[in-house]
């Protein structure tokens, strides 16, 4: 995770950068940005176009997005998450490409003028951290890694929430009356459709934990291809604190956090490989602890 000049501290974990890695997100209390501002700067932010009437086939094509995306075996993806908290706002953003079948990924992360390179490899997370945010890693080493599925386990969840793969998987089983469709919109030059999806909290791995910080559905946007494919995925969530973390008084009571996540470029190469053990630092466990590890 990346230590921000404003005080947030993003946990971006590819595809699943919030819903799988939620209790993941915390928050400092460091000087606000310069800006000050929380203006969108995401793709596709502004009004959506008039609803569809009903009777269309829209829910159907929602619950086969994950199916007709994971057919495409690879792609290329770019990824936005923009957090405000208390006045402060910090952005991360990410480049990379993705085994869709699999997991596996490598991404280049940037955020206010730091640069940070992101493995997940068999459902382990490695990043290479900036030189000035390793005084807090053991070894000082380059990398650190945080197994996912432990850490799932470690916070009462499973491991199927760690696979960024698995971030369309719940909508396999969507209710009709929780999708609309709100029309036609190009994403890369390509002609796609727009739906809006409400999530049942609930029904999300560890969704009990986290109704408590999210309440009870979440509004989540997604635009697919002529193939059906997941195109664009906009996620707009306002995080509470969770009880019992340790947190101060100078910690956030909620935290807006928006995510947007693109895929293009289907077929792409992806080779994924885990840094040398030499130079990775195992951080699994210590996540959320508010250790001083600055990451």
């Amino acid at each position: 995770m990346l230590r921000l000049k404003s005080g947030l501290r993003v946990a971006a974990v590819g595809v699943a950068g919030v819903l799988a890695c939620t209790t993941l997100t915390a928050c400092g209390s460091d000087s606000g940005n310069k800006d000050g501002g929380t203006a969108d700067k995401t793709p596709a932010a502004g009004a959506a176009n008039t609803p569809a009437p009903e009777g269309d086939d829209g829910a159907a094509a929602v619950r086969n997005v994950n199916q007709k995306t994971t057919e495409a075996k690879t792609a290329r993806m770019v990824l936005r998450t923009q957090s405000t908290a208390d006045g402060k706002s910090a952005a991360v953003d990410g480049e990379g490409v993705i085994d869709l079948a699999g997991g596996n990924s490598v991404m280049n992360l940037s955020a206010e003028g730091e640069k940070m390179e992101q493995r997940i490899v068999d459902q382990v997370l490695y990043q290479k951290l900036p030189p000035k945010q390793r005084s807090g890693v053991p070894g000082n080493k380059p990398w650190v890694k945080i197994d996912l599925k432990k850490a799932a386990q470690q916070q009462g969840g499973n491991a199927q929430a760690a696979n960024p793969a698995d971030n369309t998987a719940y909508l396999k089983g969507i209710n009709d009356k929780d999708v609309k469709k709100l029309g036609e919109e190009q994403v890369g030059g390509d002609d796609t459709t727009r739906y809006r999806v409400t999530v049942d909290v609930a029904k999300l791995a560890n969704g009990e934990q986290l109704k408590k910080q999210l309440g009870p559905t979440m509004p989540m946007d997604i635009w697919l291809d002529d193939d059906g494919r997941l195109r664009r995925q906009q996620v707009d969530m306002t995080i509470s604190a969770p009880q019992g973390t340790g947190a101060d008084s100078s910690t956030p009571k909620k935290v807006k956090v928006r995510t947007v996540f693109e895929l293009s470029d289907f077929g792409t190469e992806v080779d994924a490989k885990a840094p040398p053990a030499a130079e990775t630092a195992d951080m699994t466990g210590k996540t959320g602890r508010g250790a001083n590890t600055k990451a």
